[in-house]
């Protein structure tokens, strides 16, 4: 995994195909001008699985691209560790509130940052997503032409909120069949505006969409977005879609 750097934020590079995942991603940046926080995706791969992350840091500055990096240098660390994914955020909790206790002392704006995240763990052999999310925009399911909005019946706080709360980070659980896409978003893509004020209708853009494929769907979403805003987005905006094949087709994480 290789790590690169983007206007607001950092991103890892996510292979095309991870075990039975086909896997494309997207990241948009904001125009250089606007008050923008850190945007952040990466996917990792464990024994029998595949677990991935997407945040969005509530901060500006150079101190929301220190708390997503903070974030992705924690989730690329304990992926492979922790044994549950409820262990997991609760660890990416942690890193991220250290963190941000450290910027505060050189950065007093820091103690208003948080961040947005969610964070899943697709196994390879068993047709579920497991979900925890915290302060999150849904996950959106695509299945026979329906859009579904992954809805969780206990949202956690944002990470880095946690010492206000007492987040039990439950894990819920989502079919996801051979055949399925689901996307992961970022808020910038659902508050991108258009020249008359309306925000950017992305469930019922995807419910219209007649492509094949992780690829052709980011593409075409992609696409759409710069043309709604006139190639001008207030925030950045990334975006993950995947797709589980056939078990019999299932490649080297990857390829």
């Amino acid at each position: 995994m290789r790590w690169q750097p983007r206007p607001g934020g950092w991103v890892t590079e996510v292979a095309r195909r991870i075990g039975p995942l086909k896997v494309a991603s997207v990241y948009l940046a904001a125009e250089a001008e606007a008050h923008i926080g850190g945007d952040l995706y990466a996917a990792a791969r464990t024994d029998d699985g595949t677990r991935l992350v997407i945040g969005d840091v509530r901060g500006k500055g150079l101190s929301s691209i220190s708390d997503a990096a903070v974030l992705l240098g924690a989730f690329r660390e304990a992926a492979h560790q922790h044994a549950t994914l409820a262990e997991l955020t609760r660890y990416l909790e942690g890193s991220v509130s250290r963190g941000l206790a450290e910027l505060t002392e050189t950065d007093h704006d820091a103690d208003e940052d948080f961040v947005t995240a969610a964070v899943l763990d697709i196994p390879d052999d068993e047709p579920v997503i497991h979900l925890v999310d915290c302060g999150h925009p849904l996950p959106l399911l695509i299945r026979h032409r329906q859009v579904t909005a992954l809805q969780v019946r206990q949202p956690e706080p944002p990470l880095g909120l946690g010492e206000f709360t007492e987040p039990g980070y439950r894990v819920e659980t989502f079919p996801f069949e051979a055949g399925d896409l689901l996307l992961l978003y970022t808020d910038g893509v659902i508050e991108a505006r258009d020249r008359a004020g309306a925000f950017y209708p992305l469930t019922e853009r995807i419910a219209t969409w007649e492509g094949e494929g992780p690829e052709a769907l980011l593409r075409d979403l992609r696409d759409d977005l710069l043309a709604h805003s006139d190639g001008s987005l207030g925030d950045d905006a990334a975006m993950i879609a995947l797709s589980r094949t056939p078990a019999s087709s299932t490649a080297p994480a990857g390829k």
